[in-house]
């Protein structure tokens, strides 16, 4: 199962024999896993390099393992110091697509504009909604204000009564939110369509597939938002909303537990993010939970998986194909 640490199938078995039998020598290693005492050799080089054999202070010219609450974590930690790194990484680049795009939006006027606070927002979004034909689609990730939703819903209401079509995600903390469900069962009442995930795209407002709203920062979609019509980007912007849509319930349905896991949506999606290195806030931040909701999510995990530690957890969850 360390396969999933990056060793080979050989060099864990032989690991494994190490620590169940200190004493072995390399032919007893050899005899034991069934290889040769060439391959034994090529392993333990594979081990050296990974810091999970030393030389033994004890027998000369044979190794010892070590253990691996020390070895296996210096492994993790390396593996997530990497995998910190390629997220800073992919950070720094997602910055820089934004800068660029917000840069073009701000000198064009036929394809783009930028827009600086939420009244310049909600005049914007008044203006499409008031030119919309055919369909509206929206992706709201977070908590929804309910000062938001008051105001979005004369617009809404005005889109429905001229017969068109609205397709919105939420996310699925946003079920537990009260006046959020109260505004989605008064868009199902007029038409509308409402579906539920527990991570979706940023929050974007698409009009007949020919503009687009999204937020300037991600993080705050209070500073201001683009205004986008060119035709690239729109693509793209419907791609990512379509796929959320077709793996996101309906609301009203109910989230199934995977019948071969037993997890449900919401812990599946947060195995995968802390795999990818996330701390619990930021986890949590994804899916629109608290950092708390987080911890209760992996003792769940944990108990299920009869696992005494997360790094435990991990290990058994990649075993077990749920990773």
């Amino acid at each position: 199962m360390l396969e999933v640490l990056g060793l080979t199938a050989g060099a864990t078995a032989v690991y494994q024999a190490m620590l169940d039998h200190p004493a072995y020598g390399v032919d007893e290693i050899a005899a034991h896993c069934g290889l040769s005492p060439v391959d034994v050799h090529d392993h333990l080089d594979e081990l050296s390099r990974l810091a999970l054999v030393r030389v033994s202070a004890e027998r000369p010219g044979q190794m010892r393992a070590v253990s691996p609450d020390i070895g296996l974590a210096n492994m993790l930690s390396a593996q997530e110091a990497e995998l910190a790194s390629r997220q800073a990484q992919l950070a720094a680049s997602r910055a820089a697509v934004t800068r660029m795009v917000a840069d073009r939006a701000e000198h064009r006027t036929t394809h783009g504009e930028r827009l600086l606070g939420l009244d310049a927002i909600h005049a914007r979004l008044e203006q499409m909604g008031h030119s919309a034909t055919t369909e509206v689609l929206a992706s709201q990730p977070g908590d929804q204000r309910p000062e938001d939703l008051a105001a979005s819903r004369p617009a809404d209401a005005e889109v429905f009564a001229r017969g068109i079509t609205m397709r919105t995600l939420y996310q699925d903390s946003t079920r537990n939110q009260p006046h959020v469900a109260t505004y989605a069962h008064w868009l199902l009442s007029h038409g509308g369509e409402v579906r539920t995930a527990p991570s979706i795209p940023p929050r974007i407002v698409v009009v007949d597939r020919a503009q687009a709203l999204v937020p300037i920062d991600p993080a705050d979609n209070r500073k201001g938002a683009l205004y986008v019509t060119e035709p690239g980007l729109l693509a793209a912007l419907l791609d990512l909303f379509e796929q959320a849509w077709n793996t996101a319930v309906p609301l009203g349905a109910a989230h199934p537990e995977d019948p071969r896991t037993g997890l449900t949506a919401t812990e599946r999606e947060l195995l995968r993010l802390l795999g990818t290195g996330l701390t619990d806030d930021a986890a949590g931040q994804r899916l629109g939970i608290s950092s708390r909701t987080v911890g209760r999510h992996m003792s769940s995990i944990m108990e299920r998986l009869g696992a005494s530690s997360r790094f435990e957890a991990g290990i058994k969850a990649a075993h077990r194909g749920w990773l």
